[in-house]
This record gives structure tokens, C-alpha cells and sequence, in this order.
């Protein structure tokens, strides 16, 4: 109906954009895209973009973080646990391991709904991760 070719980015919303921008950049190590600007910082995550905007940009109101988790696929949940750990990331429940995929969930500072993630199983097809 609309074409849609892909996602260009998420919203992340936040109250403190520098302090998201710090936790993005040094804690989770994104990469920032260079086209950011003082208005509009964005983060690299592979094959998706993570828009850091003021919660008034998304229709300004009470501040709601995104409860859905965006899962950030790394090659080793616990190594990358650990290290998270080490920088002070507070993680909402133990390691799940699925069946298909090793999970963890945790925030960022304005309480947004984050996850790292490993699909170690085939899909369906057959196919690998």
C-alpha cells in the first residue's frame, strides 16, 4: 500500500539528550552519525538508526519511554552483560535463554526499554542468523 523500503530510524525519546548521547556513545559504544547535530543526535546500530529526540519532538505531553525493548543483537549476551554491568547498566532479569536466542533486558537512563541479544538457533528454513 505505502512501499514502505525499510526503517530509516527509531525514535528514542529523552528528557537529557547529552546524557543519552553519553550513555549511547561510551557506555554501549554506538557509533554517532557523523550528520548529527546539537538538535538531532543519532546512533549507528548496524542495520538500523537510533534517534535520540526530545520527548517534544514526538508530541511533547507527559514523558512516556518506549516500553517495547529495541534488542541489540551482540555475539555474546553474558560477555556483553558483563561489560555492561561493569559500567553500571542495571539489568531487569537474569540471561533468558529461548530455545533459539540468548536475551537480557535493561534501560537507559530516561527508563526506554533496551536489549542484548544472540539468535544462536536456524531459522525455520534453515537458514543461520
Amino acid at each position: 500500500m505505502i512501499d514502505a523500503q525499510r526503517v530509516d530510524f527509531i525514535s528514542v525519546p529523552t528528557r537529557d539528550r547529552e546524557r543519552s548521547a553519553k550513555f549511547y556513545g561510551e557506555v554501549l559504544g554506538l557509533r554517532r552519525n557523523p550528520n548529527s547535530s546539537d538538535q538531532w543526535i543519532e546512533f549507528e546500530a548496524g542495520n538500523v538508526t537510533l534517534a535520540l529526540l526530545p520527548h517534544e519532538y514526538m508530541g511533547g505531553g507527559e514523558f512516556t519511554p518506549n516500553s517495547g525493548p529495541v534488542a541489540l543483537r551482540v555475539p555474546d549476551v553474558e560477555e556483553a552483560r558483563r561489560k555492561l554491568e561493569a559500567a553500571g547498566v542495571e539489568f531487569r532479569m537474569e540471561t533468558l535463554d529461548s530455545g533459539v536466542c540468548h536475551m537480557a533486558a535493561f534501560v537507559d537512563p530516561d527508563g526506554n526499554s533496551l536489549m542484548i541479544h544472540n539468535r544462536y538457533a536456524p531459522y525455520a528454513d534453515g537458514s543461520t542468523p
